[in-house]
């Protein structure tokens, strides 16, 4: 068995002077359940049944969105291909962007109908263009969520209408992250406040993009059974929150933009709880030396160890100058050693004991197999 060995590394300096907060509870929501995740690092900063199953609503348009910006990014695909919009696109229930039965009409205005007026017919007619059928669509959507561990997430539809569809606060939020990363040539589309087509001008369902100058996306959904749901990100500073909440109560029977406005501000409470509690910074950024380990019957008896990409740390605002950072690095690694081979890893810990981050050390540079004398002295003093 490997013996491994600690050492305790200095935090990083440029941390600005700032007193520790408390940090409280997270406010009361009207939801029934709700997820608010740090984009950079993952972490999630408060939650309330984040695993419970739920309707999805049109936060379905999310993955169907993250399904055709992968057919974009990969060539098959460009904004200017267009889709012919068959009867069963035209005949969808609910919002709409109003397509006409036989037209043909572009990728980048069916995203714009689907993402904007979060138009039904529009989910369809992408969905039967990428996918060839509905069908062959929903089987590249549950296999894009099984690839991101969606585990809580299981679709039967492109727009949030089939029975079927359920998802949870935590999978939103992590569809969320992954369509934000992967695909930010896109993203402008969840904020985009307004949209016309066939001469009806509609308006984005997300009220926050009007309320909250820092918000940038993603998407509403409602139905009888989901209740309101809403995925949105904000970013202020350096930092950007997600916030999910699924299942908020109506206000107003009757007056559907109130019901609107309670769910921003239902999600906009948690974004500012986030904001206020919580900071992210960078700790650690490739090229800094960070451990070394000894390379056993090596061409060098050591090499250097690095994060192989930037080190994030989301903690309570204030709390960075506590930090407890370690290396967990094996006592030796026989040669040859690779550029890039993980050698051990670097954990970060809060104050009180609970982990914040855990990153890979990889080894910067290769350390070929030594000579003769080189294996001799090693072999030797394994001997002792």
């Amino acid at each position: 068995m490997l013996r491994w060995s600690l050492a305790v590394l200095a935090l990083v300096a440029g941390f600005a002077a700032q007193a520790a907060v408390p940090v409280p509870p997270p406010p009361s929501l009207d939801a029934a359940s709700y997820v608010l995740m740090d984009y950079q690092t993952g972490r999630i900063l408060a939650s309330k049944k984040a695993d419970e199953h739920r309707p999805p609503a049109s936060t379905t348009k999310l993955m169907t969105a993250y399904v055709v910006f992968q057919d974009l990014q990969s060539g098959r695909i460009t904004l200017k291909t267009k889709f012919g919009v068959s009867k069963k696109a035209w005949k969808m229930i609910g919002s709409r962007m109003f397509l006409k039965p036989g037209s043909r009409v572009s990728v980048n205005e069916l995203l714009q109908g689907m993402l904007i007026p979060s138009g039904n017919d529009a989910a369809m007619a992408l969905a039967e263009g990428v996918g060839g059928t509905e069908s062959g669509f929903v089987n590249m959507m549950n296999a894009d969520a099984k690839s991101l561990g969606l585990k809580n997430t299981q679709y039967a539809g492109p727009a949030g209408l089939a029975k079927g569809n359920y998802t949870s606060a935590g999978d939103l939020a992590r569809l969320s992250r992954a369509i934000i990363r992967d695909f930010p040539d896109y993203y402008h589309y969840f904020s985009e406040k307004e949209f016309t087509w066939n001469g009806i001008h509609q308006y984005n369902w997300n009220k926050l993009l009007w309320l909250d100058p820092t918000v940038d996306g993603l998407k509403t959904g409602y139905i009888d059974d989901a209740g309101y749901n809403l995925a949105a990100s904000a970013k202020r500073g350096d930092q950007r929150l997600i916030a999910v909440v699924m299942g908020v109560s109506e206000v107003s029977k009757d007056k559907t933009m109130a019901n609107y406005r309670h769910l921003a501000q239902v999600n906009e409470s948690l974004l500012d709880y986030g904001f206020r509690f919580f900071e992210t910074h960078k700790l650690y950024a490739p090229g800094k030396s960070l451990a070394k380990v000894r390379v056993w019957k090596g061409e060098r008896k050591f090499v250097n160890l690095d994060v192989a990409s930037p080190l994030y740390v989301t903690a309570a605002s204030g709390h960075f100058k506590g930090l407890d950072i370690k290396t967990h690095v094996k006592d030796r690694v026989p040669a040859p050693v690779k550029k890039g081979q993980k050698v051990g890893e670097v954990v970060v810990s809060s104050p009180d004991g609970k982990e914040l981050a855990r990153a890979p050390l990889v080894a910067m540079k290769s350390v070929p197999e030594g000579g003769f004398w080189a294996k001799l002295r090693d072999t030797i003093l394994g001997w002792f």
